[in-house]
């Protein structure tokens, strides 16, 4: 299916990752309701579709806590949940996400995560099997008349009547980001947008191949994602010098303890984040306008495009027209960054809502270019 615009998101620094110079805590950035609230709230007035709401237990504020006492202080914005599989006993799962789902009148969309458990280790094959079996419970929970469920790490013989979600043509959109066999073959099988993070443009058409080719084999087509940051200014070298300052204050040391601390740091994917900026020149550009300085202190997305407000738009332009139709974004400090792009970029972008594309729920109005106001 070819769809005509993506999905523009922002992101919700629930897991205390904000700041104004990588590495250096500020009071002012933390991640409290108070600030991550306003974020969201800024988000959703300037029209941004989807905001994702990330999973951590070491500094997080719990997402679907969270998204629900944001629900009725916005208007227009989806959220992307992210969920960490195991966490938590599947049906009761399966009810969290249909209560919040309706809450939300079908503003919601899920990011599954396959990783380790607070205290836990488990190895990658396990964790993928096991990520399988909860994504299969959900979808059976969602869809049909009772959860009937065999596995190695589960067995359910109950009603699913007390957990079907507002969203009832499939249930919410599951994102999935994973770059080994197993993840690719998961997101293959189950899952609706296949997240990737920064690397060449070479290399993420490669691995949108690859997705392709694992999906056709289940008889399904995939759609792609970005998680990238960004920093935009009036001029390119403004923008260069935004980068260089928000490392200026940087202990390496200190950097590599913040990116220890995540749950994903020893992941397959992290690994290629920082052999993408081991390969950049010495000012951390992989290719142009594609900064991997940010990686440095932090795990995960490593990368920000970086530029001018054209350099910035064809870029994101170069990704659509490899096939990419949902970015997820942020910037340091992320509410500062969230009103620049908006105020630069996000007019000049055809921005939708996924789950109305993809037929889970009713579009509400005709799609018009960002600028013109948020959706009614």
């Amino acid at each position: 299916m070819k769809i005509d615009g993506a999905e523009i998101s922002w992101f919700a620094p629930i897991c205390d990752g904000d700041d104004q110079f990588l590495g250096v805590r500020d009071q002012r950035f933390k991640s409290s309701w108070e600030n991550t609230s306003q974020i969201i709230k800024t988000a959703d007035t300037l029209g941004y579709s989807n905001v994702l709401c990330p999973s951590s237990y070491q500094v997080g504020q719990d997402p679907l806590t969270y998204i629900s006492a944001m629900a009725n202080l916005t208007k227009n914005i989806n959220f992307l949940a992210a969920i960490r599989s195991g966490e938590m006993h599947p049906p009761m799962l399966a009810r969290s996400i249909a209560t919040l789902d309706h809450i939300l009148k079908g503003r919601l969309t899920i990011n599954i995560i396959s990783s380790d458990l607070p205290g836990t280790l488990m190895p990658s094959k396990e964790r993928y099997d096991r990520s399988r079996e909860v994504i299969q419970i959900l979808k059976q929970a969602w869809n049909q008349n009772e959860i009937n469920f065999q596995g190695n790490y589960y067995n359910f013989n109950l009603p699913s009547s007390p957990v079907k979600p507002y969203q009832q043509n499939g249930g919410p959109l599951l994102y999935f980001g994973g770059y080994s066999t197993e993840g690719v073959d998961l997101c293959a099988e189950f899952c609706d947008v296949y997240l990737m993070w920064p690397d060449t443009e070479e290399k993420l058409k490669i691995l949108i191949s690859k997705m392709k080719s694992k999906a056709a084999e289940y008889n399904r087509t995939v759609q792609f994602g970005l998680r990238v940051h960004v920093i935009v200014r009036e001029t390119e070298n403004e923008a260069k010098a935004y980068a260089n300052k928000l490392i200026s204050k940087l202990d390496l040391k200190i950097g590599e303890d913040i990116k220890n601390r995540a749950l994903d740091s020893k992941s397959l994917g992290v690994s290629k984040q920082t052999l993408l900026r081991e390969k950049a020149n010495k000012e951390y550009y992989a290719e142009p306008h594609l900064w991997t300085g940010i990686g440095l202190a932090r795990s995960g997305c490593g990368g920000a495009i970086v530029g001018n407000p054209e350099q910035v738009f064809n870029k994101i332009k170069s990704y659509i027209d490899m096939g990419i139709n949902a970015f997820i974004l942020s910037g340091y400090p992320h509410h500062q960054e969230c009103k620049l792009f908006a105020k630069y970029v996000l007019p000049k972008l055809k921005n939708i809502h996924l789950p109305e594309v993809l037929g889970r729920v009713p579009i509400k109005t005709p799609y018009t270019p960002l600028g013109n106001g948020p959706r009614e």
